[in-house]
């Protein structure tokens, strides 16, 4: 379970030794933050900015990642964890919806960094890649197909949704990115710093209701 806040300490130390990371990072953080924006545009966003050439060195995810906590915790301490919380919410509803494809949580809702602006992204992990898709038909849900990036850097097929967010009173886009059942395993692998990178039904709702099964 992955903690809301985690330690700034290690990415401090690298950022230090690389000021214009720093710089790059804060402002990208920032652009999270206040407009939505996912990482990688926001790093690209940030670098045109600031004027810096396009081979600039970039901060990688995890820096980004601290950068975010540290702008949440700035400027947006008293409203973030409502809004997370809020988001929270309504993932574990879909995730217990979504029960029999092993659904996890992953992404800005799962790691606590989410706001408003954040999407859901729920990660299936099918016996049959059409069976979600089946279901959402079933259900007479309306949604759009989309390929996006997967675990390995390959496409992956993905159902975007929206949904009526209660605590936030705004709909919110729910996407659910349909894996291999055989894709789980390397997905449960923790991240650099040892963290879950994607959590179960079990585990967000130890986060949600702080139950433990």
């Amino acid at each position: 379970m992955p903690s809301d806040m985690p330690s700034l300490k290690s990415s401090h130390m690298e950022t230090a030794s690389h000021p214009l990371k720093a710089e790059i990072a804060a402002t990208a953080a920032r652009m999270v933050v206040e407009e939505g924006l996912d990482y990688g545009p926001a790093k690209r966003r940030a670098i045109r900015h600031l004027g810096l050439p396009s081979r600039a060195a970039m901060p990688g995810n995890a820096e980004i990642e601290d950068a975010v906590l540290e702008y949440i915790g700035i400027f947006c301490a008293e409203t973030q964890p409502v809004e997370l919380a809020a988001l929270r919410q309504l993932a574990l509803r879909w995730m217990e919806r979504l029960v029999q494809f092993r659904p996890h949580l992953s992404a800005a809702v799962w790691r606590g960094t989410a706001t408003r602006l954040s999407d859901i992204h729920i990660e299936l992990f099918c016996d049959d890649s059409k069976s979600a898709e089946i279901y959402l038909i079933d259900l007479k849900l309306d949604y759009e197909p989309r390929t996006v990036t997967g675990l390995r850097g390959d496409a992956v097929d993905t159902l975007s949704v929206h949904d009526f967010c209660t605590g936030l009173d705004e709909m919110v886009g729910v996407h659910l990115l349909v894996y291999d059942h055989d894709d789980l395993r390397g997905a449960i692998r923790p991240d650099a710093k040892g963290r879950p990178q994607r959590g179960d039904l079990k585990a967000l709702r130890r986060l949600v209701l702080g139950t433990v099964e």
